[in-house]
């Protein structure tokens, strides 16, 4: 099995945290956002060896494409780079990592997290992993059977047609018959909103007979922005229900609320920290109470009060704030 992961979007929604690493490397809870993306598709997999990972990107270097190896490599798999240098649509996306697109595929957009007990339906053609959600109307829907078997797509619907939006991840049991559709599309210029969408391909297939299948997660979480980002953060950690600290972090007169995730070598001195922090390795935290947020790697913050911010790797911030958005490298005196 293969998992094609398009991921070349520029991440405005998330600066200025994706002006020095694409959204999908961002760490939450201890993990690159990517990370645990993949690993929770594997948990749907029934103990299917994944064979390869296709990472979709722009042009993000050469230290980001060893990441995303290493990443893929942790889960025993091969980790191949695509590129997508204009940004042409879902469809186009997937479309770049064509030689990828053969046998059973699952194809995954990178902001969207999930959680869910289900395994992959191997008796039908392919699934569209979906959410109940009370507002679908700014969301690309299904309407299904009796057997959950998809009948229809609907973007965006301005009358209720169905509460199940599509989350953006997507299994195929022959990748071969989606590499077909995607090509049709682009080969016959067929655009929505002036893109190539993914959504096209899919209702070709279901009109040529293949049978797709709904199937619900129980939890939908997005990263899109910092606020999203920092509530994805806290759910994860919730849902884990009690603290990380590493053996290699030092905790000197302070006070750990859980749930919390304290990484490698991390200081903490004469602060609280918790419920629902996230401190990456190699930072220092001193005199400060640190309250649902998302610290990054090498930062060093003293005598702050940070609740529900999100601060950037190798940052360094003295004083009093309480909702901080900063990127990587800051040097701040509040």
């Amino acid at each position: 099995m293969r998992i094609i992961i398009p991921m070349a979007g520029m991440g405005k929604r998330l600066r200025p945290h994706t002006l020095t690493v694409p959204k999908p490397l961002i760490s939450i809870a201890g993990k690159p956002i990517v990370e645990h993306l993949v690993d929770e598709i594997i948990k749907t997999t029934g103990g299917e060896k994944i064979e390869e990972i296709a990472f979709i990107i722009g042009n993000f270097g050469e230290e980001v494409e060893n990441r995303l190896k290493n990443i893929a490599t942790k889960f025993g798999a091969e980790g191949k780079i695509y590129y997508q240098h204009q940004p042409l649509g879902t469809a186009h996306a997937i479309n770049c990592a064509a030689p990828s697109l053969k046998g059973k595929i699952i194809v995954a957009f990178a902001d969207t997290l999930f959680k869910t007990q289900f395994k992959i339906d191997d008796d039908v053609d392919g699934s569209i992993w979906v959410k109940k959600i009370e507002d679908p109307s700014a969301f690309g829907v299904v309407t299904v059977d009796e057997n959950n078997i998809i009948t229809g797509f609907v973007e965006k619907p301005k009358d209720f047609v169905s509460d199940l939006a599509i989350i953006g991840i997507y299994y195929f049991k022959e990748g071969e018959k989606l590499a077909a559709e995607l090509d049709y599309l682009i080969k016959n210029d067929i655009k929505g909103n002036g893109e190539y969408q993914l959504t096209d391909a899919l209702k070709f297939m279901a009109e040529k007979g293949m049978r797709l299948k709904a199937q619900e997660v129980e939890f939908w979480f997005d990263c899109g922005n910092k606020e999203a980002t920092v509530d994805t953060n806290r759910n994860i950690l919730k849902l884990k229900g009690e603290n990380y600290v590493s053996d290699s972090a030092k905790l000197r007169n302070s006070v750990i609320i859980s749930p919390c995730y304290i990484g490698d070598d991390v200081v903490i001195e004469n602060s609280i920290i918790g419920p629902y922090a996230t401190i990456g390795k190699n930072s220092k935290i001193t005199k400060s109470i640190i309250e649902s947020s998302i610290i990054q790697n090498d930062t060093e913050i003293e005598a702050c009060q940070l609740i529900n911010s999100m601060i950037g790797a190798h940052a360094k911030i003295k004083g009093k704030y309480s909702d901080l958005s900063l990127s990587d490298y800051s040097n701040v005196n509040l």
